[in-house]
């Protein structure tokens, strides 16, 4: 299953991770563990955000997935399932 996960960060937590100089590997070791098909990172609604796309295999990944971001930045985390142009196009082929 495809999802869009959203990872919000705490302002204060992720300032103490980029003070102690460990924001690179943080997140270059979960991006390394995740394997996401597209990783952006930016700021959304005023904070640090990151957005992934990935391929779970199964729904009991979802704890593992998300915890990176609860653990090491105190992160609103939300996962959405989404589509690429070819699951819409098999989606929309089954309305017929």
């Amino acid at each position: 299953m495809r999802v869009m996960l959203k990872a919000t960060l705490d302002t204060e937590k992720a300032n103490e991770v980029i003070r102690s100089g460990k924001m690179p590997e943080l997140m270059q070791e979960t991006v390394e563990r995740l394997h996401p098909e597209a990783a952006y990172f930016g700021p959304l609604g005023g904070r640090r955000t990151c957005l992934l796309v990935l391929d779970l295999e199964d729904s009991s990944q979802i704890p593992p997935t998300g915890e990176p971001f609860f653990s090491q930045f105190d992160a609103q985390v939300e996962m959405t399932p989404v589509m690429n142009a070819d699951d819409l196009r098999k989606g929309l082929a089954e309305l017929r």
